[in-house]
């Protein structure tokens, strides 16, 4: 059910719509987050998609009639005026938004801010790299404004193989990655030149690879290389490649992240966008497309299984936080037959201490010397947290039985983050851990991979209490004594999100 032809005014009784949505020309749609769930009216600019109603009605929090511009207030209201401004122009040209979490009015939770790299093309094919780092800037401004207590931001990219689509270049080429190579620095050279004008400096100096010389977008390579510069951010971190979810299909992505498009027909039987823009940067018709696909042969470019994962590695020395690896399919049809372990079998045990939690860790081998078992032990952790991470351990054993390579679970869990987190006692192949499959996975990478080229762990060392010491609760809750008394219990307490 759709009413076209409104214009937005009003939000809602009492509230003025800011007057960057005036003169926008609006449709109502009845939609919801599932087929299942309740619709509700939602008012979003004519050109938008039904996912993108969808999608607000997941962000906008109740049940009752919502318009994007009645919902963007919960986060642009807070803000100084110029500065709400240009958010608010970023959003309606559907360039970049906040995290789900700022539409909740939870921006603390998660200070974060998507930025749809495919509506910075120009209408004459070029990358308007200006207004990119300008974006990025503004997206520093806003979450530090929403969150001034805030430690980490997640400033991300998301749209990139859309983008590569309407230059008419193959997602699985060295060109795109040298796209992806100078997208990633820009987003870092302005996210930490931003940081460190916000506040006194807390993150380590900003410091990180050169972006490529060339680059096939005009000026891009040359914008990233400038964008380098020996900042000392306010934040320990600004930019992460993030799990795509409702604020994508809010701006129009297709597909979230660095991620390829995985399929050029949509659930519907239609071409995808990504399809229809590849075709159209080419020069090609439907109908040409149309007669190459029954002749055998494919209007669109071959990826390899490899393709995502080689992307991952082009972009991760620029960003602080990235999505694990993907495994290519080849690794998964390669485990099908199981290797069993000898009855007796070799290994060693190793105990250690992160950050004052001590940790057992223990191997079995195969005859040859290779790592065939795991069993990871803790001592003052609660019993749901133990039984995690036994599960975790037996799990990572039936993938090396099935001969999942080491180095897979390396690539993927060295650098996860949650607490304890800190320096390690007892191990000198590991000196610095930022949680404890961090500390199992390098300590592994050493012994039995003899890999010396893993990035030192990246600690947290920020005075949590103003008193010296840090916050170093797990993420799960731990036992307390049986014996404590309520008092104490109360007094052992501390506070696990922030």
């Amino acid at each position: 059910m759709c009413f076209p032809g409104d214009v937005i005014g009003h939000t809602v009784p009492g509230m003025k719509a800011h007057r960057i949505w005036h003169g926008t020309r609006t449709r109502r749609i009845a939609a919801g987050t599932d087929p299942d769930s309740p619709p509700r009216m939602v008012t979003l600019p004519a050109s938008w998609e039904d996912t993108a109603a969808a999608a607000l009605c997941g962000l906008a929090p109740g049940d009752r009639a919502v318009s994007v511009a009645a919902a963007a207030q919960i986060w642009a209201g807070l803000l100084p005026e110029n500065l709400q401004t240009r958010a608010l122009s970023l959003l309606l040209r559907r360039r970049a938004a906040p995290s789900e979490a700022a539409w909740r009015g939870r921006t603390a939770d998660d200070p974060g801010y998507v930025l749809n790299v495919e509506a910075f093309l120009t209408g004459d094919g070029l990358f308007d790299v200006v207004s990119f780092g300008g974006a990025v800037e503004t997206a520093v401004e806003v979450l530090t404004t929403l969150a001034p207590a805030a430690r980490d931001l997640s400033i991300g990219c998301a749209g990139l193989s859309h983008l590569l689509s309407a230059l008419g270049i193959a997602y699985d080429s060295d060109a795109a990655r040298d796209v992806a190579r100078c997208l990633a620095a820009l987003t870092r050279g302005h996210a930490d030149v931003a940081s460190a004008r916000s506040g006194t400096a807390g993150g380590p100096r900003s410091i990180w690879p050169e972006a490529p010389s060339r680059c096939v977008i005009p000026g891009l390579a040359e914008a990233a290389q400038a964008a380098r510069a020996d900042a000392m951010p306010r934040h320990l971190m600004t930019t992460a490649i993030r799990v795509p979810g409702a604020v994508e299909a809010l701006l129009g992505i297709e597909t979230g992240g660095i991620a390829p498009c995985f399929a050029w027909i949509s659930a519907e039987g239609d071409l995808t966008r990504s399809a229809r823009t590849w075709l159209g940067a080419r020069g090609m018709s439907g109908e040409r497309a149309l007669a190459i696909q029954l002749a055998g042969g494919s209007p669109f470019p071959p990826m390899a299984e490899t393709a995502h994962a080689a992307m991952h590695d082009a972009v991760a020395p620029y960003m602080h936080r990235m999505p694990p690896k993907p495994v290519p399919l080849t690794v998964r049809t390669r485990v099908a037959a199981r290797r069993d372990l000898p009855g007796r079998r070799r290994g060693y045990t190793h105990q250690a201490a992160l950050s004052g939690h001590k940790v057992l860790l223990r191997t079995g081998e195969y005859d040859d010397g290779s790592l065939g078992e795991i069993v990871v032990a803790l001592s003052k952790e609660g019993p749901a947290f133990k039984g995690l991470m036994e599960a975790f351990a037996t799990a990572v054993s039936l993938g090396l039985q099935h001969r999942v390579p080491l180095d897979t679970y390396v690539e993927a869990f060295t650098s996860t983050r949650f607490g304890p987190a800190g320096a390690v006692e007892g191990d000198p192949a590991v000196k610095h851990a930022t949680s404890f499959l961090d500390y199992a996975f390098r300590h592994l990478a050493a012994n039995y991979l003899g890999r010396r080229d893993i990035p030192e762990a990246e600690v947290e060392t920020a005075d949590t209490f103003g008193d010296g010491r840090r916050d170093e609760a797990p993420l799960l809750p731990l036992d307390l004594p049986a014996d404590a008394s309520p008092r104490s219990r109360r007094r052992n307490l501390r506070l696990v999100g922030r």
